[in-house]
């Protein structure tokens, strides 16, 4: 009996570790995403979470885009080979450079399998919320019925 006992605490120890291994790993996660977040704001006119300046639909769209990619872990050159553009064009057009047209924007959502309607409903989003950041000077939280 004494060693099942045994084995038992070894494997809530092991649950245990395994469980902080992974709230570990979350948070540098997370840190990692708010560096690299705060890090792309400030290389970007209109993108940071002071700014008052408004911000152009192609920074917005260009910034879902580029989230998107990065939360696929894809790279530039595999999206903007899928697409037939070159890398360096695509990398304009996420970081808000170049205005990419309705038909290339369409290319890059399918190459993410990202819906159109997808992408431009969380441009309203994002639009709406630094608008409203910009008014108020703070964060708000509104619900709306679309």
């Amino acid at each position: 009996m004494e060693p099942e006992q045994g084995r038992v605490i070894d494997f809530a120890t092991a649950a245990n570790a395994a469980r902080a291994t992974a709230a570990k790993a979350a948070r540098a996660t997370a840190a990692k995403a708010a560096r690299a977040t705060a890090a792309n704001a400030a290389r970007t006119p209109g993108r940071g979470a002071d700014s008052t300046e408004p911000r152009l639909l192609r920074q917005i769209y260009g910034e879902i885009l580029r989230d998107e990619r990065r939360d696929q872990d894809r790279s530039l050159e595999d999206v903007a080979r899928t697409v037939g553009m070159s890398k360096q064009y695509l990398s304009e057009v996420e970081r808000g450079r170049k205005e990419a047209s309705s038909e290339m924007l369409r290319s890059v959502c399918d190459a993410l399998e990202l819906p159109m309607e997808q992408l431009l409903a969380r441009g309203i989003r994002r639009m709406t919320a630094h608008r409203t950041l910009r008014t108020t000077g703070h964060a708000g939280v509104e619900l709306c019925a679309a």
